[in-house]
């Protein structure tokens, strides 16, 4: 047993260790991207899908309330999976739409959707993925080495952060690092004066 702990330890960092090389660009342009998107007023919405709802919930619970700074919320909204919203639209409509309706009805120009997909190849998430393009709302995409499905989708305005692993737990952890990275430079670039 305490080889195996040792194992996924050394799994973990050796995902961490590929990421510093690989994201920290992107990482950075999807930071610019958001403050750009708070500082024009308007808003951030966010969408995971499966295990990456957490996820989701997490950015969302640190832009509306705060990371580590004190400070204003900044507008950002998480689209419902596991309330009355989401199961009536579930049962009234096609399961894919569970994201489309919420997205549709309070997305405008000028916003955000930061989406979790760890494969990039739920339907749920391409839809809504599509709604956003469709209204030439940017999306920035935080996925998996494999993740063909969702590049097909994107356009050059988009971001994809690509967690290097394939493993669904290292994904995971690995896009809940980069949420408090995001989170940490968000409150930094507009609260560094403070």
């Amino acid at each position: 047993m305490l080889d195996k702990i040792k194992d996924l330890y050394s799994e973990s960092i050796q995902t961490h260790i590929s990421a510093s090389k690989l994201l920290p660009d992107t990482i950075v342009q999807a930071v610019h991207t958001m403050v750009s998107c708070l500082l024009r007023g308007n808003k951030i919405i966010v969408c995971g899908h499966g295990r990456s709802y957490a996820n989701a919930q997490f950015l969302v619970a640190n832009l509306l309330n705060r990371y580590e700074l004190e400070r204003p919320s900044f507008p950002s909204v998480l689209l419902s999976l596991d309330n009355a919203i989401g199961s009536a639209i579930i049962s009234d409509s096609a399961p894919n739409s569970l994201y489309q309706r919420q997205f549709n009805a309070i997305a405008r120009q000028g916003d955000i959707l930061v989406v979790f997909s760890p494969f990039g190849n739920e339907d749920t998430v391409l839809d809504t993925i599509n709604c956003a393009l469709n209204k030439e709302i940017n999306v920035i995409v935080l996925t998996g080495a494999r993740n063909d499905h969702i590049q097909g989708f994107l356009t050059e305005n988009d971001l994809e952060i690509a967690a290097p692993a394939v493993k669904e737990s290292r994904i995971l952890e690995h896009h809940l690092f980069i949420v408090n990275v995001i989170c940490e430079l968000i409150d930094h670039a507009l609260f560094s004066h403070a």
